[in-house]
C-alpha cells in the first residue's frame, strides 16, 4: 500500500483524528518512508539543507495506477467532521495539462466534497460561468463530483493582514459556503508568475475576475498585463495569505501538488509546450509555502529541469516565496519525508 504523506501531517490529524485512530491506521511514527522511485530522494540536497521545520511528506511513483493509489491513501487520514468541503482545482483550458479525472477521481470521491473554481479575467472558455460549467463537464469533472463556479454569485472582500502591497483581496462569494479547503494543484511553469503551485491557486485561483486583475496589477488597479513584476508576485503571496487566514489561519486547509506533465506553461494555456523533464510525484503539506518551496527544490535537483528553471528565474518566480516568508506567511524551511509501501 502506498501511504501518501505519512499521512498528511500530524498537526492536521491531531486536530481531527484521535490518537488511537492515528496509531491504528499509521503506527506511532510521524511519517512513514520507503517505496519511492529513488531518483530524487537519494541525490536531492533537500535533506541536508532543510530540516526540523514544518513537517512535509512526499511520494514519487511511476506507474499511473500508483499515482491513483497515492491520492486515495491521502484521504484516509483526513478529517471527516467538517460537513462542507471545497476542493480547489484548475479545470484547465482545452488542450492544456490539467489534472485528469482518471488520475484524481478516487481521491476526489473519497473526500466527498465539491470541486470549486472561479472564472478567469483573460477570456477563454472559463471566462463566463455557463462556458466554465460546460468545460468542467467536457473535461470529466462533473462525472466525479459536484462543481461550483464560485463567482456566479458575485464576490466578497477579505482583509489582508500584514501585507505591504494590498490591504484587501477580492474572492468569489461562494468561498464563504465551505468549512475546509483542499487545494489540489498541478505544479508547472507559468508565463507570468514563473511557476504555479499552491500559492498561485490560493491567490489567483480563488480571486474573482476583478480580484485577479487587482493582484496582477500589484494592487494599483491598472492594467493586469502591465503591472510591476515584483509587486504582482508580492500581491499573490499576500492574497494567498488572506485566503488561508479565512480558513482558521490554515487549520482548515490542506495543500497537494502534483508534479507530473511538468511543462513550462500553465493549465491556462491551451497550447502548452511539451514537457521535457520527467514526472516527479505527489507532494502535500499543511504549509503551502513549504510545499511550493519543496517542489521548486526538486525541480532544481532534477537533471532535466533546465527549461522549467529558466522559466522560473526569468520571471523572478522565487520572489513569491521570499515575500510570503517575509510577511510571516508559512516557512520555506521543511523536512522532506518520502512515503511508500
Amino acid at each position: 500500500m502506498y501511504f501518501l504523506l505519512g499521512v498528511l501531517l500530524s498537526a492536521l490529524f491531531q486536530r481531527y483524528v484521535s490518537t488511537e485512530a492515528m496509531t491504528a491506521l499509521f503506527g506511532g511514527n510521524e511519517a512513514l518512508g520507503g517505496g519511492v522511485n529513488g531518483r530524487h530522494h537519494r541525490r536531492s540536497p533537500l535533506r541536508l539543507r532543510r530540516r526540523h521545520h514544518p513537517a512535509f511528506a512526499a511520494v514519487a511513483v511511476g506507474r499511473h495506477e500508483r499515482w491513483q493509489r497515492g491520492f486515495l491513501t491521502c484521504s484516509r487520514g483526513l478529517p471527516q467532521r467538517s460537513p462542507i468541503w471545497a476542493r480547489w482545482i484548475s479545470t484547465g483550458e482545452t488542450g492544456s495539462n490539467y489534472l485528469h479525472p482518471e488520475l484524481i477521481g478516487e481521491f476526489v470521491q473519497a473526500v466527498d466534497g465539491t470541486i470549486v473554481e472561479c472564472n478567469t479575467a483573460y477570456g477563454g472558455q472559463r471566462a463566463s460561468t455557463a462556458m466554465h460549467y460546460q468545460l468542467a463537464e467536457d473535461h470529466g469533472y462533473t462525472a466525479i463530483a459536484g462543481v461550483d463556479i464560485m463567482d456566479e454569485n458575485g464576490s466578497m472582500t477579505l482583509p489582508v493582514e500584514g501585507g505591504t502591497v494590498i490591504s484587501e483581496n477580492y474572492v468569489d462569494a461562494n468561498l464563504a459556503n465551505y468549512d475546509f479547503l483542499v487545494v489540489l494543484s498541478h505544479f508547472k511553469g507559468h508565463a507570468m508568475a514563473g511557476f504555479g503551485g499552491a500559492l498561485k491557486n490560493l491567490s489567483i485561483g480563488c480571486a474573482s475576475s476583478n480580484g485577479k486583475a487587482w493582484i496582477h496589477s500589484g494592487g494599483t488597479g491598472g492594467s493586469m498585463w502591465g503591472g510591476e513584476q515584483d509587486a504582482f508576485l508580492e500581491a499573490m503571496a499576500e492574497a494567498a495569505k488572506s485566503v488561508v487566514d479565512c480558513f482558521g489561519n490554515g487549520e482548515r486547509a490542506l495543500y497537494i501538488n502534483v508534479m507530473n506533465r511538468l511543462s513550462v506553461d500553465c493549465d491556462c494555456d491551451g497550447s502548452p509546450a511539451e514537457p521535457d523533464m520527467h514526472d516527479i510525484g505527489i507532494l502535500a503539506s499543511t504549509d503551502p509555502v513549504a510545499l511550493d518551496q519543496a517542489c521548486i527544490d526538486l525541480v532544481y535537483a532534477a537533471e532535466d529541469g533546465a527549461s522549467l528553471i529558466q522559466r522560473i528565474e526569468s520571471r523572478n518566480g522565487l520572489h513569491t516565496l521570499e515575500h510570503a516568508a517575509e510577511i510571516g506567511f508559512g516557512s520555506r524551511e521543511y523536512t522532506l519525508v518520502n512515503i511508500g509501501e
